[in-house]
């Protein structure tokens, strides 16, 4: 042995020792990196599918002589949200029918209001690109989910389906709906996983999102409720306590402004939009499919849609889904089918019940090649088409 290899073993021994152990940053940021990396080929199959048609509307819209960017970022329901953030909520309930912006919910408005002071741009094209920001984050949400219940290839097809929905372009438009399935998603994650602080949390922000954030707060306090029977939890708790907190709170703030306990509620009566037990969607359902000589197709395609969910419902509860997207999607469903409110955008609604597609995605994701190609190419197709013509066509829309 060489007589300075001693030497070198103990400089080498302490050079080692001198090194930092990997702190929780590192561990973290190294873990994040990795969820990302296994995410990628969903991020790119949504980006790729969601610019198609973008691309396929932007040529549509050209031919119509319709102006792409107000379509997208400020008509319809992004008009209302521009509104709140540039002039806040109403003080009365008032008379008017569909006029009372109370009845959209704060985050939003609020988020792009705040990001508007630091990025260029009108609140309208800081609203857009916030969406289609979120719809991102949104999107990974989908496919953890996925991946977690089933494997990698069943969330990529989930995150793929979920982009392919028919009324999808809305995830690229300055709606709440990226937004609010990025909670959900992030949310029914973090229950799958036992993070039920974190679960909570994003239940409380999505209940500040949209009114159907009572949805996913009852699947968070129900799971969390019914995991305390195996022994006391504080996390678990304090997920389902938490939940609601978002929802409540705006409701509660919309009583207190108006100064009635029922404020919010009268405000939603006042847009039609009380729960009648389905007796509305049953008569809109017999007149579009076979009462209407000559139904109009978009509304077709909405009624085809509530039917398809329902379908699907019934498929997710034979493969015994896991409890918490059960409840989300159920109760979901029975706010939308349960509601006597405007019908045509009863299929934008159900955006963010994505487990809905899971028993879609495991069909495809044990079918042959062929079919494989045909049903991502025909889902594609159905996307670019039914954007195009909700926003360019059909005269109500979206």
């Amino acid at each position: 042995m060489s007589p300075t290899a001693p030497a070198e073993a103990a400089l080498l021994l302490e050079t080692r020792s001198c090194r930092p152990a990997p702190g929780p940053a590192t561990g973290l940021r190294g873990r994040g990196l990795a969820a990302l990396r296994r995410a990628a080929p969903a991020l790119l199959a949504y980006a790729a599918l969601r610019t198609f048609v973008l691309l396929v509307f932007g040529v549509w819209a050209h031919k119509e002589g319709h102006g792409i960017w107000p379509a997208l970022a400020a008509d319809w329901d992004s008009k209302w949200y521009l509104g709140i953030a540039d002039h806040g909520y109403e003080h009365t309930l008032g008379t008017r029918r569909d006029a009372n912006n109370l009845a959209f919910f704060p985050l939003y408005p609020y988020l792009v209001k705040a990001l508007a002071v630091v990025v260029p741009g009108s609140r309208a094209t800081v609203g857009l690109l916030f969406a289609a920001g979120c719809s991102f984050v949104a999107a990974w949400g989908v496919f953890a989910v996925g991946d977690r219940l089933h494997g990698r290839r069943v969330g990529i097809l989930l995150t793929f389906l979920w982009a392919c929905y028919p009324v999808g372009i809305v995830q690229w438009m300055g709606y709440t709906e990226s937004l609010f399935t990025a909670f959900a998603a992030w949310s029914l994650y973090a229950v799958l996983t036992g993070r039920w602080v974190w679960a909570g949390a994003l239940a409380a922000l999505a209940g500040l999102t949209r009114p159907t954030g009572v949805a996913l707060a009852a699947a968070v306090c129900l799971c969390g409720l019914l995991t305390l029977r195996r022994g006391l939890s504080r996390r678990a708790l304090c997920g389902a306590l938490l939940a609601p907190l978002g929802w409540l709170g705006y409701v509660g703030w919309v009583g207190l402004r108006l100064g009635r306990w029922d404020g919010y509620f009268a405000v939603q009566r006042l847009w039609r939009n009380e729960l009648d037990g389905g007796i509305e969607t049953l008569r809109r359902f017999r007149g579009h499919l076979a009462y209407d000589s000559s139904p109009e197709l978009f509304l077709v395609l909405v009624t085809a849609v509530l039917l398809g969910s329902v379908l699907l419902y019934g498929f997710s509860l034979a493969d015994r889904q896991p409890l918490p997207l059960l409840v989300f999607t159920g109760v979901l469903l029975l706010i939308v089918l349960g509601s006597g409110g405007v019908y045509f955008s009863r299929a934008r609604f159900l955006v963010p019940g994505f487990p809905l597609l899971l028993p879609l995605a495991l069909m495809l994701a044990r079918a042959s090649r062929r079919t494989l190609t045909v049903g991502v190419a025909g889902a594609a197709l159905g996307a670019a088409y039914w954007g195009g013509y909700m926003l360019l066509v059909w005269p109500s829309a979206p």
